[in-house]
């Protein structure tokens, strides 16, 4: 391993920037994200980073159902960050849709759109669970965890829906 490899693994380790998309949630777990931020919590005493853009994103973490109207628009937003990259669901309803499964407005969980690395459950996750989460996300940016198995990539959830109509 070279010099700039050991650098920038020791930054994506200590330094992530972290991309927050909110899918439809009831805000819930929004909340407790902006709560890892506040002086209480800290994350940014741990190089945590929130980030406004995802073009400088290390880690998207994506809150709520996936929706309708909401999954071309992460698609999109995975596709601005720049590799290496982390998806996390932070909550229930990107891990199962949770209590707005069966709705008709919902496609499915996130790993159905984008495939996700981390998962923190609770609903809503407390601050120290999504902390831990970012951690391990950090992690496998760094290559200190492996990266999971995700399963051969699947049609776009945007697809499948206008073929059911």
């Amino acid at each position: 391993m070279n010099i700039f490899t050991s650098l920038m693994n020791t930054a994506r380790r200590k330094s992530p920037w972290v991309f927050h998309a909110n899918a439809g949630s009831c805000n819930g777990c929004d909340i407790e994200f902006m709560t890892c931020l506040t002086p209480r919590y800290d994350a940014e005493q741990l190089g945590i980073h929130h980030e406004g853009s995802p073009r400088h994103a290390d880690i998207i973490v994506v809150s709520g159902p996936v929706t309708r109207t909401t999954c071309e628009a992460l698609e999109t937003v995975y596709g601005q960050v720049p590799d290496p990259k982390v998806v996390v669901a932070l909550g229930s309803c990107p891990a199962t849709c949770n209590v707005f499964a069966g709705s008709p407005t919902i496609v499915g969980p996130l790993d159905r759109v984008l495939p996700v690395d981390v998962y923190v459950p609770g609903c809503p996750p407390r601050p120290d669970a999504i902390i831990a989460g970012l951690a391990e996300a950090a992690a496998i940016l760094a290559g200190d965890k492996p990266r999971p198995v995700h399963s051969a990539a699947q049609p776009s959830i945007a697809d499948s829906a206008d073929s059911e109509a």
